[in-house]
């Protein structure tokens, strides 16, 4: 299986948009910075999952994205197949014409079952377990009283840089004033 940019980013931005579902309509233009997503992108996908209701957008001002459904009932699967990401592990689109007389090659039926084992696999993942998995992937800062000094010194801020004071001419001019004195 060949699973291509728009499959991937799809996923991602999927997965980026139900992490902030509670903070209401996410703009496109936020998650493109956040994920490294090409804008012009992004809109040509998330005009293919509105379509399949599993976006919706709302206009105007602090308008931009929502899921359309709860996470728990959108699988990668669902999100794969709705930006077109064909899955199929067969040379020949799955008709069975792999060979140049049209015929089936010998391994057909091996593809054929990798295929059926793929979609079961992305049926099973749904956008709340990816969603689960990234929640506990980050360390959340402890707000203990016993930390608070540790985090302080952890968040010190930088040593403030005074601006440099040049003391020379600032022109060919005034450079040729000083050589004469």
């Amino acid at each position: 299986m060949r699973l291509t940019t728009k499959g991937r980013f799809a996923v991602t931005a999927m997965i980026d948009l139900a992490m902030r579902r509670d903070t209401g309509p996410v703009t496109l233009a936020t998650i493109s910075q956040r994920q490294q997503i090409s804008l012009s992108y992004l809109e040509q996908l998330f005009g293919k999952l509105r379509r399949k209701d599993l976006v919706e957008s709302t206009r105007g001002p602090g308008g931009g994205y929502t899921l359309g459904r709860e996470p728990s009932e959108i699988t990668v699967a669902d999100i794969v197949l709705s930006v077109d990401e064909p899955i199929d592990a067969t040379h020949c689109g799955g008709k069975g014409n792999c060979r140049a007389d049209g015929s089936r090659c010998m391994t057909h039926g091996l593809w054929t079952s990798l295929n059926d084992h793929m979609v079961d696999f992305l049926h099973g993942v749904t956008l709340q377990s990816l969603m689960d998995e990234q929640i506990a992937k980050e360390q959340p800062v402890s707000k203990d009283a016993d930390d608070a000094p540790a985090l302080r010194r952890a968040i010190s801020s930088m040593p403030v840089v005074k601006p440099i004071r040049v003391r020379s001419p600032n022109s060919v001019f005034a450079l040729g004033g000083i050589a004469s004195k």
